[in-house]
């Protein structure tokens, strides 16, 4: 039986690789198959369909008859890859925008006021927008007209004229664009409210000509960036950073080496397209109720990443109307409640891998005590607490048994050294102990179990939860997103784990011994590289084993490390 709790040990050792796993290769999604058929969707305001299908995503991509959406390096000049110079700056309190009117009056670069790159630089701020020569992320977006002629339409190919930024009674800012040709004239307006990470776009089509205007709208992410090694040393490297598009009920991972086999082409309703890293989101949200075409490819020599959603429904302008279009960009981290306020499904883009179903609720449970308590760490300790109470009755019938154990553990010795020679024999003779003195020796085990999902599951809680970035406990810990920076955390959870060894009974094999005495040091280096915050977790879970484990051993009058305790009933 021995051998049985080594194998489990060895069972969440592998867990915790499974874990390291994950830093270095992402949860595999499985892909759906895409799906040529446009879904019908329910047009806004006057919008009337054409006769036959509107052009797919990819007629509009590849058309030589039309502007390129992908376009960046494909383009006659080096202007789109050289930083503008007249940028047009919008902001609120925690999001400043620039936007780009020589080049379709787009959001080329975007910075949070109040995220700064680590907790000791206060003065550079997070980016999650840029464009540069070398390296860019930023949003292109315009409308396409589907018949097929040669005339200047406004894509993001487009020069915009600025004509105003102005203010609201609300506090919100708008910072209003204009392109015009002969017949056609769009006034692009974007707008931030007070506090908030959302982005509204509005288009404002006027048909000044003699005939029809038919237009889709599009949108894409484009992102070329060096690829960023994985390594259990940076934090910042652990997640998922890469391009995601959601169906309306999942979303699918666009992992680089799986575009570059076989670039992604479907169409969904109520779907959004996004880019997300470590903490924080690049999301563009078209209507709701109307079906996009979306495309995703990776340029692996380029390191270039595009993604884009194109409506499916042609809408239309007749002579002298006026049309009106929407759509939303959130630029910001990835707090829950106000992801899932702006686009259902939004907030999924906080992965927490295979064992959601367990995180989301370690998570809201986290954040309700925090709004109490008003500490991340001391929230920690309190969940920890939870958990253990929830378990204490398993707890406490595994450590019934443990205790049992340590008292048979000399009988158990007597009979190995009598059967010395016979192993089947020993074995068969301890089993009739164990059973005599109905004792279960796999008992002791099943916490051990039960806790592994918990522990991955708030590890995943602790490493995506931005509202736990750069957090402080108390002390050397101000940061519990990020190791422990002088290994203290490790090693008082190494010695804890040493000691609560120590309180069961100890493997009669020797080899099983050594290899049990060895766990606590392995357990202590990979820990040493773990978001703090995780480390407080499981010492304050050893902690609270060995009180337990201690007051069985002396309610059973079996000894401990520190002496030995007196007798009782095991109630």
């Amino acid at each position: 039986m021995e051998k049985l709790r080594v194998l489990l040990w060895g069972g969440f050792i592998m867990s915790l690789y499974l874990v390291y796993s994950q830093w270095t290769a992402d949860y595999a999604v499985v892909k759906k198959t895409p799906t040529n058929n446009t879904v019908s969707a329910t047009m806004p305001r006057s919008a009337q369909p054409l006769q036959g299908s509107p052009p797919s995503a990819n007629t509009l991509l590849l058309s030589d008859s039309k502007p390129e959406l992908y376009s960046l390096e494909q383009n006659e000049t080096n202007k789109s890859t050289q930083t503008p110079t007249n940028l047009v700056t919008l902001s609120n309190d925690v999001l400043e925008i620039k936007i780009n009117p020589d080049r379709g009056a787009d959001i080329v670069n975007a910075v949070l006021l109040g995220y700064f790159l680590s907790k000791d630089d206060t003065e550079n701020r997070v980016q999650l927008l840029s464009l540069s020569e070398d390296s860019y992320h930023y949003f292109q977006t315009g409308l396409l007209s589907t018949e097929n002629n040669n005339n200047p339409e406004p894509n993001h190919q487009q020069p915009f004229l600025y004509i105003r930024t102005s203010g609201a009674n609300d506090g919100s800012k708008s910072a209003i664009f204009r392109w015009e040709s002969s017949s056609i004239a769009v006034n692009k307006t974007y707008t931030l409210t007070p506090g908030s990470f959302e982005v509204k776009l509005a288009y404002e089509i006027i048909n000044k000509g003699y005939s029809v205007y038919p237009y889709v709208q599009y949108s894409q992410i484009i992102k070329k960036d060096a690829k960023v090694e994985r390594s259990m040393f940076d934090v910042e490297t652990y997640s998922f950073d890469g391009g995601i598009i959601f169906n309306g009920e999942s979303y699918e991972k666009l992992h680089p080496e799986d575009l570059v086999e076989k670039p992604v082409m479907t169409s969904h309703l109520n779907g959004w397209l996004a880019n997300i890293k470590h903490h924080f989101v690049v999301a563009a949200i078209p209507e709701a109720e109307e079906s996009f075409s979306y495309q995703a490819t990776y340029d692996e020599g380029k390191s270039l990443e595009k993604i884009s959603a194109v409506g499916e429904t042609t809408k239309t302008v007749f002579p002298g109307g006026t049309q009106k279009e929407e759509m939303s960009f959130y630029i910001g981290p990835k707090l829950q409640s106000k992801l899932k306020e702006l686009r259902p499904g939004l907030e999924r883009s906080v992965d927490y891998g295979a064992l959601s179903f367990l995180s989301k609720p370690l998570f809201w449970l986290l954040d309700k005590i925090h709004s109490f308590v008003g500490n991340w760490g001391l929230s920690i300790i309190l969940v920890t607490f939870c958990i253990k109470l929830v378990f204490y009755r398993l707890a406490e019938s595994s450590g019934k048994s443990m205790a049992r154990m340590r008292l048979l553990a000399p009988r158990i010795k007597a009979i190995q050294e009598r059967f010395k020679d016979d192993k089947q024999a020993a074995g068969q003779a301890t089993m009739e102990l164990y059973k005599k003195e109905k004792v279960n020796p796999l008992a002791g085990c099943w916490p051990m179990l039960v806790q592994i999902p918990f522990f991955i599951a708030f590890y995943w809680v602790l490493l995506e939860s931005v509202e736990i970035r750069q957090a402080p406990f108390f002390l050397w810990i101000q940061d519990l997103s990020s190791r422990d920076p002088y290994f203290i955390l490790p090693l008082l959870m190494g010695a804890g784990m040493f000691f609560q060894q120590k309180l069961n009974p100890p493997p009669p094999d020797p080899m099983q011994a050594k290899v049990m005495n060895f766990l606590p040091v392995m357990f202590t280096g990979m820990f040493a590289f773990f978001p703090s915050g995780l480390v407080l977790y499981w010492l304050t879970n050893s902690l609270l084993s060995i009180a337990q484990q201690w007051r069985l051993n002396k309610k059973f009058g079996t000894k401990t490390p520190m002496g030995s305790g007196s007798g009782g009933d095991g109630g």
